[in-house]
């Protein structure tokens, strides 16, 4: 991306001037120079992010793919904010108004994000099982010759599939019990100890089962609360970052907890409040509005797979292949086997899509959930010490 070739270049000017001696003139040219560089570098990436979601080769919207493009301009934005925050700066600035009410905000928020990223990686973990169903099809409908036996138990895997893709926000599903999130096993029952000791394997730390009263919805609906735009002379200052950081963690988790199945999401809102006069928004208001369009769809069937575009795939395939099974005569049409041959193909690519993918963005959640954390930490200590620095009046 171009704004991510320029971030070491940004982060070292920030942290070469903040080291030297200037005037009071000059260094509040350079702060708002810097404000307006990472506004551009913002607004690039998202430029790219939204070019990038037309891709008509399979790795748009809401793929794998594209979310883990996300996550990385999240962590991109994410260490350009705290340098333009933090680096070289005088903690009594973090302590003075607006900041010490807006950054307090914004580390709540960072808590909240934190436990939609443990939900999210749960999620992650349904659609793996998702995937081993699909493959499951696919290693029957691939034998040669095809027949009722190697159909019978594709069906069966594909009608395991659609219940689970279908089955209703807030049902007592057993599939995201079996998840859990950086490596600690869950306590549910229903999961092998060998499927566990498989997944647990990536994952060793920071972790915890969901509580059964933990929404989701709720918890996207509590970071994007009170989200409003700085105005007057607090726009060309430190609350600018603060809020422009705090829009991109909403939107990255609203992003994710819509194209990964978590546990309750009755209520997701289907948009959230963004600055439309301000540049830097633009391109993340266009992606808003065709995830909005894409949830509203999905919204009447209440349906808990979300809008993961591998998981889209295999319930289309999955619909027509068994559409194929239930009328299955031996021996089949050729024409039919034909299309029938191209449609398991395109199963078999997508199930390979998400073998090599699904694992990754569960570990670029994971850092995700370490940088947020490792940040926080910092932000704590300087606004700790900018209390004790500070004078007194």
């Amino acid at each position: 991306m171009r704004a991510t070739d320029n971030q070491g270049s940004f982060l070292n000017r920030i942290s070469i001037r903040r080291n030297q001696v200037v005037s009071m003139d000059g260094n509040h040219e350079q702060e708002l120079e810097d404000l307006e560089l990472f506004q551009k570098h913002v607004a690039d990436r998202f430029s790219d992010l939204l070019s990038q979601s037309d891709d008509v080769l399979g790795d748009g919207l809401l793929s794998i793919s594209w979310l883990r493009k996300l996550l990385d301009v999240f962590l991109c934005c994410e260490a350009e904010f705290k340098a333009v925050l933090l680096m070289g700066r005088d903690p009594s600035q973090i302590s003075k108004p607006p900041l010490d009410k807006l950054v307090p905000e914004f580390l709540d928020r960072v808590v909240k994000a934190l436990d939609l990223c443990n939900a999210v990686s749960h999620g992650v973990e349904t659609v793996r099982h998702y995937q081993k169903l699909a493959e499951i099809a696919v290693s029957a409908f691939e034998q040669r010759p095809i027949g009722e036996g190697q159909v019978r138990r594709a069906k069966k895997a594909l009608n395991s599939l659609m219940v689970v893709l279908e089955e209703k926000e807030g049902s007592n599903h057993k599939i995201t019990e079996r998840a859990w999130s950086f490596g600690r096993k869950g306590s549910s029952t229903g999961t092998s100890n060998k499927d566990r000791s498989s997944s647990a394997s990536h994952f060793r730390s920071l972790s915890w089962n969901m509580s059964r009263g933990w929404s989701a919805s709720k918890q996207i609906q509590a970071i994007s609360s009170n989200l409003v735009a700085p105005r007057g002379g607090e726009s060309s200052g430190l609350a600018l970052p603060v809020y422009i950081m705090s829009t991109i963690t909403v939107f990255v988790m609203w992003a994710l907890v819509a194209a990964i199945p978590c546990q309750e999401r009755n209520g997701l809102p289907s948009h959230f409040p963004l600055p439309r006069q301000l540049g830097w928004a633009q391109s993340m208001i266009g992606l808003q509005e065709k995830i909005s369009e894409e949830w509203k769809k999905k919204k009447e069937k209440n349906r808990l797979a979300g809008l993961l575009e591998e998981t889209q795939r295999l319930e289309k395939l999955g619909l027509s292949l068994i559409e194929f099974a239930d009328s299955f005569q031996f021996p089949a049409e050729t024409e039919r086997l034909e299309e029938v041959a191209a449609q398991v193909a395109e199963m078999a690519e997508t199930c390979k899509k998400m073998e090599e993918g699904l694992v990754p963005l569960q570990q670029q959640i994971r850092e995700v959930f370490h940088r947020v954390v490792r940040s926080r930490t910092e932000v704590l200590d300087v606004l700790d010490h900018g209390k004790v620095t500070a004078p007194i009046m």
